[in-house]
């Protein structure tokens, strides 16, 4: 399976980004879709998780209320809606894709396909 991602951007604090994983090569029924952040000299954390179908979501604590997680199964795309950003929310973001489900957020380890990350820029 072959994700890409889209959607980053240089954004003010408090405002929103959309960003969007395009999946080909497998259906979004069989797989769970994370995304992921990487700010410099830190290590990659979870942001969300979607299992398969768009059915059971998870969210790291820092995003709670803020991001959210939602699957277009017609267009094999899931979306990170990210609102109220913060200039710690700058990283690059990474989609990826594994075959398991998860009861509850999981770490970045669990996933086998990765995309090649967007920049998401929160100017203070």
């Amino acid at each position: 399976v072959q994700l890409a991602e889209s959607g980053g951007g240089l954004v003010q604090a408090g405002g929103s980004l959309r960003l969007a994983c395009a999946v080909s090569g497998g259906d979004l029924y069989d797989y769970s879709i994370g995304w992921f952040r990487q700010a410099p000299g830190k290590g990659r954390e979870t942001v969300s998780c979607v299992n398969g179908g768009d059915s059971e979501k998870y969210y790291g604590d820092f995003v709670k209320g803020r991001f959210t997680i939602a699957s277009d199964i017609t267009k094999n795309t899931v979306y990170l809606q990210m609102n109220s950003l913060k200039h710690e929310d700058t990283a690059v973001y990474f989609c990826a894709a594994t075959g398991w489900k998860f009861v509850k957020l999981p770490g970045p380890g669990e996933f086998d396909s990765w995309g090649q990350g967007t920049q998401v820029t929160v100017s203070s």
